[in-house]
């Protein structure tokens, strides 16, 4: 970028900025100097001079701010700002798109004016377009202020702002169209840190952005499960015996271990992502760990163990919960640091953490790899998640009301099944668990449908009314008998399969497909009740 460097225009026809200090006399002479006086003494006494009207290019002018910003050229001022500090700083982060522009020329004049080059790393992101894909411009009017979604702002104000000071003024009703329709009820406040997660999201290498609103709102559901899971950790641990004494008895289950097992994988990889300026895997990693595994399993399954009636087990699982809690903090301070910090200062004391004078998570150390995987936990843990998913599964296509708790029929290994029953019972709503020598010659619930999960066959038990059921199946058997023979009709009819569009005639077919399948399942329930 650097090597054989042209010349380029330095000055601007604006009415704002750094006027350039160069002046002319009446012969056209030019005299460049550090103010009028130095100009006029090289002209000579008695030259008329007069100043260029042009300002100094942006470029030119953003060229200086790494170190005219911190003092240069005084001396004593660059002591005060930290110029030795500073510069060079570690990371310029900027769009691609200024590299020449910008980025380029601040290394041309830190270089010629100070020797030193203004920063050891460049990281280049991707610009943030409209959700049309057009660049945000604010004579277009298409640009959205962050301070508007982290604030948040009413219709009429985003509709006045956006269309004040437009390239063409006559494109305002456009513009105030677009805006009712994109935002009708104005933009919500979302927060600082759903709009700093959106943005680490999108960072993909070198990416353009199609901002999406629906993004920022998801982040913000993001932090708000942080913050619930937070609550329901406190309500748990504080003031209780958490196991953070040297001689507390602390028994702790293959769950607890797959959560910290869980927790050094994802510290690993975001470890990894920050190396590797991949600021999108790191939020990717993070959401996945904190929704997925501590928030929707983790603490769902530690409400077993809290209740299993085991104070060891209880306060095992409180320390898991507590301590854990505290790392993912620690480990999502840098993207969402508001709430990280604010959940900090009310988690870390029950967690046993030394606060010090000045407590703050910021200058807290950053989490660091404290056991090795444990692969005979993950292995159980996820068996027991294909069982509870499975029995999820069986609820839906059952149609049974989450309220609802039914016992299971099991055949399968009991020992393996009694480790895995109280999580079961806890997530998938089981009443309780029957362990069998043959599901299919289970009389109660015969009609239910039997799913497989690594070796165990699950049925749900299900008391029927034999007379009602056999009455409903065998009103949608005729139903169905109706359906299918009218579709076969229709097929067999040459003038429909050749004049009707090939997307009808398709959609035709499969739905005799579907209502086949269906006939066939539905008669094989209504032979297992007679």
């Amino acid at each position: 970028w650097l090597e054989n460097i042209q010349n380029w225009c330095i000055s601007r026809q604006l009415l704002w900025g750094h006027q350039i200090p160069v002046w002319y006399d009446e012969e056209g002479n030019q005299y460049v100097a550090h103010n009028e006086a130095e100009a006029q003494a090289k002209a000579g006494p008695g030259v008329k001079l007069v100043r260029d009207p042009d300002v100094l290019d942006t470029w030119f002018s953003s060229g200086l701010v790494p170190f005219s910003t911190l003092g240069w050229p005084d001396k004593k001022a660059q002591d005060a700002a930290g110029f030795d500090l500073f510069l060079p700083s570690s990371v310029l982060v900027t769009g691609y798109d200024i590299i020449f522009f910008w980025v380029a020329r601040m290394v041309m004049l830190t270089l010629y004016f100070t020797g030193r080059v203004p920063f050891k790393n460049v990281y280049l992101h991707g610009l943030v377009r409209d959700a049309e894909g057009k660049k945000m411009s604010k004579s277009e009017g298409n640009t959205l202020d962050p301070m508007d979604i982290i604030q948040g702002i009413d219709l009429e104000s985003l509709i006045t702002k956006n269309t004040r000071g437009l390239r063409k003024p006559e494109k305002a009703p456009e513009v105030e169209a677009k805006l009712r329709k994109n935002y009708p009820e104005g933009i919500q406040a979302m927060g600082a840190d759903a709009l700093r997660f959106t943005m680490a999201a999108y960072a993909t290498l070198g990416r353009n952005i199609n901002f999406d609103m629906k993004r920022v709102a998801g982040y913000r559901n993001f932090c708000n499960k942080l913050w619930n899971a937070t609550r329901f950790v406190l309500m748990n641990c504080e003031n209780e015996d958490c196991g953070l004494e040297n001689d507390a008895a602390c028994e702790f289950t293959f769950v607890d271990a797959w959560i910290e097992n869980e927790f050094e994988r994802t510290l690993a990889t975001v470890t990894k992502a920050f190396a590797d300026w991949r600021l999108d895997n790191m939020a990717n990693a993070l959401y996945a760990f904190v929704w997925n595994e501590y928030c929707d399993w983790y603490v769902e399954l530690a409400k077993a163990q809290i209740n299993s009636g085991n104070p060891a087990i209880a306060r095992g699982t409180r320390k898991t919960l507590i301590t854990l809690l505290e790392r993912i903090l620690r480990l999502a301070h840098p993207v969402i640091p508001y709430i990280t910090e604010e959940l900090w200062q009310k988690v870390a004391p029950v967690a046993g953490v030394a606060m010090g004078e000045k407590p703050s998570i910021m200058v807290q150390a950053y989490p660091a790899s404290t056991k090795a995987i444990d692969e005979a936990s993950d292995t159980k843990m996820g068996l027991t998640k294909e069982v509870i998913d499975a029995v999820r599964n069986l609820r839906g296509e059952m149609k049974i009301s989450p309220s609802e708790r039914l016992p299971l029929a099991v055949e399968g290994d009991a020992t393996l099944m009694a480790q895995m029953t109280p999580y079961v019972k806890q997530l998938a709503r089981v009443s309780d668990i029957r362990m069998v020598p043959d599901i299919n010659a289970e009389s109660q619930g015969a009609v239910a449908p039997v799913a497989i999960a690594s070796g165990f066959k699950l049925k749900l038990v299900v008391e029927i009314d034999v007379k009602a059921e056999t009455e409903r199946l065998g009103k949608e058997i005729a139903r169905l008998e109706a359906q299918i023979a009218s579709s076969e009709k229709k097929l067999a009819n040459e003038s429909f399969v050749s004049r009707a569009p090939a997307s009808v005639v398709a959609q035709e077919k499969e739905r005799l497909a579907k209502a086949r399948d269906t006939l066939t399942k539905l008669q094989g329930q209504l032979a297992r009740l007679s």
